[in-house]
């Protein structure tokens, strides 16, 4: 037989060796498209579309654990991000509670896979102690758009708020801290910012800490989980499970603590028992 044919035979018979498990790869490819939105340090997107903040450290390692596995980022911002998952653009979003206007949209939940903590945080001032936060009410107050406060009942619409509190809104922790700092009383005297956030940027600028009057009750504590449109191909259980690797190795902690955050002990335990 001459060579060529030879050389001929060989790659198609290597072809047909490989092309089932080409095929088999391909079939296992899994691209999800996921909602982000401005939640320092919890997550961000950066200027080239990525993820960031630990989100972003996250989808890495979940990637690099499940090959084949890939995110579509779909930025959205905290007072669309509904409108957006009702008009399909994306089918998963991590770190949300329920109670923040998922409860009777059709979707599923899992268990909580993080904790975080909201404060009030006003400039400490001769006079000002723990009772500068006991009428609110009676405070000008800066606080995220978007974002569900239980100071606020949970509520979002800016008017319904403006109606109810003297409140300005902004989508930076980092502007509203300076805006308390200014020392503007009739701008801003009180501010609600995540205690994740506040511990990272005190340990940037240890010199405000003097400089901040911090409530000792929080605005709210709450746990977070990952929300998956109902009945997708990747639900709350597919995302336990492409979790539970980071778990058992300790990797995930290792990431929610370099956040500033915490893992809630059910899911750590639940997860490493099996």
């Amino acid at each position: 037989m001459p060579a060529r044919d030879i050389a001929r035979t060989i790659l198609f018979t290597l072809f047909a060796i490989l092309l089932p498990a080409i095929t088999q790869a391909s079939a296992h490819q899994t691209k999800i498209n996921l909602g982000v939105y401005h939640f320092p340090p919890i997550a961000s997107v950066g200027q080239n579309g990525e993820a960031e903040g630990l989100l972003g450290d996250l989808l890495k390692a979940l990637e690099q654990t499940h090959p084949g596995l890939s995110f579509q980022i779909v930025h959205t911002s905290p007072k669309r991000r509904h409108l957006d998952f009702d008009a399909g653009l994306y089918d998963v979003i991590f770190f949300e509670s329920p109670h923040w206007g998922w409860s009777e949209r059709p979707v599923d939940i899992t268990a909580p896979v993080l904790e975080d903590e909201e404060r009030y945080v006003a400039l400490n001032k001769p006079g000002r102690g723990p009772s500068f936060f006991e009428n609110l009410h009676q405070r000008t107050i800066v606080a995220i758009s978007g974002y569900h406060y239980r100071l606020t009942g949970y509520e979002t619409d800016t008017q319904a708020l403006e109606d109810q509190f003297n409140i300005e809104f902004s989508d930076s922790h980092s502007r509203n801290l300076k805006l308390i700092m200014a020392d503007r009383p009739s701008v801003a005297e009180v501010a609600i910012v995540s205690e994740s956030y506040l511990q990272r940027y005190l340990s940037e600028h240890p010199g405000d800490l003097d400089r901040l009057l911090i409530a000792e009750e929080p605005d709210q504590r709450y746990q977070l989980s990952i929300i998956a449109r109902e009945n997708a191909a990747t639900g709350a259980d597919e995302f336990l499970r492409l979790l539970a690797p980071l778990v058992r190795s300790g990797q995930y902690q290792r990431l929610v603590e370099k956040w500033n955050l915490a893992a809630p002990t059910a899911l750590m335990e639940d997860l490493t028992d099996h």
